[in-house]
């Protein structure tokens, strides 16, 4: 490979070998985090192959969230306008810079992507914009969620996830995999399965399968306090899955203080707006009766009933 724009050669190849990321790490006495689920992908075609599932073009500037040591960026960079990526381990961030392994037109911020003003950084940046991420299991569900409340600046994003993760995001109607985080991307994104990633294309090596998915926004959605409503209410919904939506909702209620009468002429209204039965269970719900319940129950839901 040439050199990139600091004038020598990298030290970590693009097509990186799981010997090859032991010895960098060595080298700056790092080891693989289990609490950050660190599991570096090792595959450079992989890699390319995700940017191309990805939906990434030559004008689009793209958010990366978990930089590792740059593989996926190297890949994103070689195709996108410009490249950010957030990494919130600062062994790796020392790591990747002192080895030059990000090329022109990436840069690294070293940070969690929980706290970052993540839609700063994306505003810097002219349209087209996507994210694309790696997320380990301890921190997916909480970033697909902060992903949803950026959607009106990005033209979509693709997530790698443990395939139980990704599952529940495409889960139909009835499933057991069928939840909040269903209901609440069903609503605003068309989400289609791009590939299952093999463990062997990570060091070290997981014992799950991965899955990359391609998100896209629906030009037509509840808008950010709206959407949050629902939520709410299909948390509320799917705590005791095994309870019918009454008896959730009315539990609910009660845990917030609300008077007995008052919730109960409050869900059989809501319900009935809703055109949802009472006694059903919210695996059973479509996603458009969530919202109908949000917007005709928001009250009760606050502890106003």
């Amino acid at each position: 490979m040439g050199p990139w724009a600091s004038g020598r050669r990298t030290r970590i190849r693009a097509g990186v070998s799981p010997a090859e990321i032991r010895s960098v790490l060595e080298r700056h006495g790092l080891r693989p985090r289990k609490d950050l689920g660190q599991n570096f992908l090792a595959d450079a075609r992989v890699a390319e192959k995700l940017v191309t599932q990805s939906g990434v073009g030559a004008s689009d500037f793209v958010l990366e969230i978990g930089c590792g040591l740059g593989v996926l960026t190297r890949a994103l960079a070689a195709r996108a306008r410009r490249v950010t990526a957030v990494e919130v381990d600062a062994g790796l961030v020392r790591a990747v810079r002192a080895e030059g392994a990000l090329p022109a037109g990436a840069e690294l911020v070293h940070g969690d992507a929980l706290l970052v003003d993540l839609r700063a950084l994306l505003a810097a940046e002219p349209a087209p914009r996507r994210v694309v991420a790696n997320l380990p299991y301890v921190v997916s569900s909480p970033l697909l969620r902060r992903l949803l409340d950026l959607r009106d600046l990005l033209a979509g994003w693709g997530v790698m996830l443990q395939r139980e993760v990704a599952a529940r995001l495409v889960a139909p109607v009835g499933s057991r995999d069928y939840g909040s985080l269903t209901v609440l991307h069903r609503l605003t994104t068309r989400v289609s399965r791009a590939q299952d990633v093999s463990p062997q294309c990570f060091w070290p090596m997981p014992q799950v399968v991965s899955s990359f998915l391609r998100i896209e926004p629906l030009a037509e959605a509840p808008d950010t306090a709206e959407l949050a409503r629902v939520e709410r209410v299909a948390r509320d919904g799917f705590a005791h899955r095994r309870k019918t939506l009454w008896n959730s909702f009315r539990d609910a209620a009660a845990a917030r203080g609300a008077p007995p009468d008052a919730t109960a002429a409050a869900l059989a209204r809501a319900l009935a707006a809703a055109g949802v039965a009472p006694d059903v269970r919210a695996e059973s719900v479509e996603p458009e009766a969530w919202l109908a319940l949000a917007r005709a129950l928001p009250e009760a839901h606050d502890g106003a009933a």
